[in-house]
């Protein structure tokens, strides 16, 4: 690619900074425009699988991440009095799918992308696509401080995305998926427990160690939208949570009321029509926001940023290649979601019995959901991605 191509990326977040990376190692001049003040991630753990793993290889880091992150998959499901309803391996994971599944702070992979890219690339601006552009004139994107031109702009402004509705303004936008989160990472000296989630009645919780020995936890409940605490949202886990199996009251008791966040669940429920228009290409939650029951949210962001570098010439084929297996990610998180998010009594006991008679099978059975996900390869990579250490 010339190196007068020039590219504006809106959001540095983790699909805006692994597009910026991507966009960088192709000799595009590119300008991160972020609206926050501080790179410094909104949320807690990211769980990225060899997906998006290998999608990190191609920007050079993929190793770093693996030996910054604690691997995935010794664990399984449970019951909110602690029964196992399956059991999942690491080791089986990586074999199937040529890699592990591992967890990190999003800080951190934050810290890796960002180190990627030149000094003065991110820059602290609100920014508005003013003009997507054609063929025959660049897209124009303002700013407080002015307008810029650009041969590419990446919109990666995230669920709520404004470029999205410039884009496509008769698209409905984000709905409320029906649940909530809480999510914390926190100390736990002294804990010992195997990762697992935990599947009650509406509601569920996971507990996982990060390699840092920190905890990331996190519930999620079916609530109507909207709502908030009486008192702090750590109380309000006590409530729900806090006679679940260990070590489920003690990540709560640990945790500080400003150390729990939580947010309303919202997705795309109506696919967009294309993930382009003019010269401005969408990514991410700007294009696909997905419940999280398949953690492949943040993951798809990564693959959709290296595509989107491979193709940043000819957005139709970035469109052709990321809106149909996003599409389908989307829609199977969103039948997973009622699996595991289920509050009838009856389907609770069927959904367990038939969790407890699958895991005879292996945890083969299991890994079988991320077929297709998680043993995608980006385009034109070649060979097979380092597995890593532990």
């Amino acid at each position: 690619m010339a190196q007068s191509s020039r590219a504006v990326v809106i959001g540095g977040g983790i699909g805006g900074l692994t597009a910026a990376a991507a966009l960088h190692r192709r000799n595009w001049q590119v300008t991160v425009l972020e609206r926050a003040r501080s790179l410094e991630p909104v949320g807690a753990a990211i769980s990225l699988s060899p997906n998006a793993l290998r999608a990190l290889d191609v920007i050079g880091i993929g190793e770093e991440i693996r030996d910054l992150a604690a691997w995935q998959g010794d664990g399984g499901l449970r019951t909110p009095r602690g029964r196992w309803l399956s059991r999942t391996s690491a080791d089986a994971a990586a074999a199937r799918f040529g890699g592990p599944l591992v967890l990190l702070h999003r800080a951190t992979l934050v810290n890796s992308l960002a180190a990627q890219l030149p000094p003065g690339t991110v820059r602290t601006a609100a920014a508005t696509v003013a003009d997507p552009g054609d063929t025959d004139r660049p897209a124009r994107v303002t700013t407080a401080d002015g307008e810029l031109e650009a041969d590419l702009v990446v919109a990666a402004d995230g669920i709520d995305s404004a470029a999205r509705g410039a884009l496509f303004p008769g698209h409905p936008g984000p709905v409320y998926a029906g649940f909530t989160t809480w999510r914390v990472v926190i100390p736990l000296p002294g804990a010992e427990f195997a990762s697992h989630e935990t599947w009650g009645r509406g509601r569920l919780w996971g507990t996982h160690p990060l390699k840092d020995g920190r905890v990331y936890a996190y519930g999620a409940a079916m609530t109507p939208a909207g709502q908030h605490a009486p008192d702090d949202e750590r109380a309000e886990l006590a409530r729900r949570y806090g006679d679940w199996h260990d070590p489920i009251p003690a990540v709560i008791a640990a945790a500080r009321p400003e150390d729990v966040l939580r947010h309303d669940v919202h997705h795309l429920a109506d696919p967009l029509p294309a993930f382009h228009r003019g010269r401005v290409a969408l990514l991410g939650d700007a294009a696909h926001a997905m419940p999280p029951t398949l953690g492949q949210g943040g993951n798809q962001a990564v693959e959709d940023a290296v595509v989107l570098a491979h193709h940043a010439g000819d957005l139709a084929a970035y469109t052709a290649a990321r809106l149909p297996r996003t599409t389908a990610i989307a829609r199977r998180a969103v039948k997973v979601a009622r699996l595991d998010m289920t509050g009838n009594r009856a389907a609770i006991a069927v959904r367990n019995t038939a969790l407890a008679a699958l895991s005879l099978a292996g945890p083969a059975f299991f890994l079988r959901g991320y077929d297709g996900i998680a043993d995608w390869r980006p385009p034109y990579a070649s060979g097979r991605a380092p597995v890593g250490n532990r």
